[in-house]
């Protein structure tokens, strides 16, 4: 069993940057491939980042390439998400998932355990 719980959420201006972290739970999760995804109102969850359990993998959905980092820190337990030159279209309730597996980390459905949410919102 993996808890994670993310922090660093908060009100910025459009241009401005934040860092989410996501702290986990467990012995075991440098074995963890680890993801962001994303949800706004009215809108279903979407992928955002991800990254394999060593670090040496990460995937980005096209809207964050250049803007979004992820990275992690396995003896601190921690995945990090740093996300600069935010847009008003950045604003959602940000997840970070973990999985057990390398396997269809840019949906959902690839993930076995959820954190509760960090909100973000970018005003233009």
């Amino acid at each position: 069993q993996v808890q994670l719980v993310e922090s660093g959420g908060g009100l910025v201006q459009a241009g401005d940057s934040l860092r989410l972290s996501c702290a986990a739970s467990g012995r075991t999760f440098n074995s963890y491939t680890m993801g962001w995804f994303r949800q706004a109102p009215g809108k279903e969850r979407e992928f955002v980042a991800a990254i394999s359990w060593n670090g040496g993998r990460t995937y980005y959905a096209d809207s964050v390439k250049g803007r979004f980092t992820i990275s992690r820190d396995n003896a601190k337990n921690t995945v990090y998400f740093q996300m600069n030159s935010l847009k008003p279209e950045d604003t959602a309730v940000y997840y970070c998932a973990a999985a057990r597996v390398l396997a269809q980390v840019t949906t959902r459905y690839g993930y076995d355990y959820w954190g509760q949410g960090t909100q973000v919102t970018v005003s233009s």
